[in-house]
């Protein structure tokens, strides 16, 4: 499988293995606007310049040679596999994750969302937000395939409710949560009762259908 750079913001394609000039480098780019400039541009800007302004001032340790990096560009770690990242990225960062890698409809999902949107999208959000939904579906119907089908009860808290003082740990205490407990079991519940009652009239059907 190839992996294609992400396309940058400006719409040239940077390679992946290109050295940007000054990410992820001690050096700071020289982009930055003058003080006279900023000074004039932003009111107040510059108020703790003076030394005698800042509290700080007799722990500070002014050194412009001390950039606090030790290295001109760090390693990179290898991509043994391709990874997503936001296409105002033009590279990915020196270490990143690799503990959950994208796999399914929900990890189609995911990569359509840094390849297409720009992080500034909503439609970037509510896809990434959908594909967690759909990795739970995978999920429990993973879990259906291997033998070892999710435990409702245990997980959505119902046995902790009768256990560990459910009742007595919200009334009186003051929480601002209570408000929203009587939907609770709706929010929680609800999903589940709506699909076993979708797959029992699909299966009545097909019953009906043979």
């Amino acid at each position: 499988m190839t992996h294609e750079p992400a396309p940058h913001p400006l719409g040239e394609r940077v390679p992946d293995d290109a050295t940007p000039q000054f990410t992820y480098t001690p050096h700071k780019p020289p982009t930055a606007p003058g003080s006279e400039e900023l000074r004039a541009r932003i009111p107040g800007w510059g108020v703790d310049l003076d030394p005698a302004d800042r509290p700080s001032v007799p722990r500070e340790r002014f050194d412009p040679a001390l950039a606090g990096a030790h290295w001109e560009f760090p390693e990179r770690q290898p991509e043994r596999r391709p990874r997503e990242r936001s296409i105002e990225h033009a590279t990915l960062t020196p270490a990143f994750g690799t503990a959950q890698p994208v796999r399914g409809l929900s990890g189609a999902m995911r990569k359509v969302a840094y390849r297409r949107y720009s992080e500034g999208r909503a439609a970037h959000w509510l896809l990434l937000l959908a594909a967690d939904r759909v990795d739970v579906a995978e999920g429990f119907v993973g879990g259906l395939v291997t033998g070892r089908p999710d435990n409702l009860l245990a997980e959505t808290g119902v046995v902790a409710e009768v256990r560990r003082h459910g009742l007595r740990s919200r009334v009186g205490r003051g929480r601002t949560d209570v408000v929203h407990h009587v939907v609770d079991p709706l929010v929680v519940a609800g999903p589940w009762v709506l699909a076993g009652y979708v797959g029992y009239r699909l299966g009545r059907r097909a019953v009906h259908a043979v």
